[in-house]
């Protein structure tokens, strides 16, 4: 809980403020609303946003924010499982801490096995639920990030020529110069320019850092 308290230290002179993560909060209980918006608030490293049905979650919610779900399960209309199974389908999945007023062990098998942080049961215990929620948000963080990480690698590989990701892929296969010359039909000198063309448009210095870039991005070159 401390480590969350970085978000409260003065920016450097002439810098903004960090944007606070966004914590939402789903339940058709108005006491719990409130009870759940206070003790998350109360850290002072959130901003949290209450609402009493999936329906003014989905108008209210910004997939380009930092945020993560505290979701109660049961709700009129469309329930907590339904939302989820609904926000699946997106570019950017948010990360949900599920509610519940009954130890239902299925359900939090289900909810677990289809990817949500945990499964708290209420009344909530207050340690876990300020655990449940860092997990989530840094598990959203991670997210962003890998996903920052494929678009930037799928525009480095978008840059190639055609022949430049040919030799790019050869080359992290282990291919020599002389190898690839003469797998592709060309020169090796010839190979040897497109060799480093497309090691400088894919921002890299080694084969090695090559496949880690492509790996940890998950963008196949072909």
């Amino acid at each position: 809980m401390h480590t969350m308290m970085q978000f409260d230290r003065a920016p450097p002179a002439g810098r903004a403020p960090p944007a606070l993560p966004t914590v939402h909060v789903v339940d058709d209980d108005p006491m719990v609303r409130t009870a759940l918006s206070r003790l998350l608030g109360s850290l002072g490293c959130y901003r949290v946003l209450t609402h009493d049905c999936a329906e003014d979650f989905l108008a209210a919610y910004d997939p380009e924010l930092h945020a993560c779900l505290v979701l109660d399960v049961a709700l009129p209309r469309l329930d907590g499982m339904g939302l989820r199974d609904a926000l699946r389908g997106g570019a950017h999945p948010v990360s949900i801490v599920f509610l519940s007023g009954k130890a239902d062990v299925p359900m939090c098998a289900d909810a677990l096995r289809r990817g949500a942080v945990d499964f708290l049961t209420k009344p909530v215990d207050e340690t876990l639920l300020f655990e449940a929620v860092a997990r989530a948000l840094a598990q959203d963080a991670s997210t962003r990030a890998l996903q920052a990480q494929q678009a930037v690698a799928a525009e480095r590989i978008a840059s190639l020529t055609p022949r430049e990701r040919e030799v790019i892929t050869h080359v992290m296969a282990g291919r020599l110069n002389k190898q690839i010359a003469a797998d592709i039909g060309t020169a090796e000198k010839t190979v040897k320019v497109h060799r480093a063309r497309g090691m400088e448009k894919m921002h890299v210095r080694s084969v090695a850092e090559l496949v880690r870039l492509i790996e940890r991005a998950q963008v196949p070159l072909v």
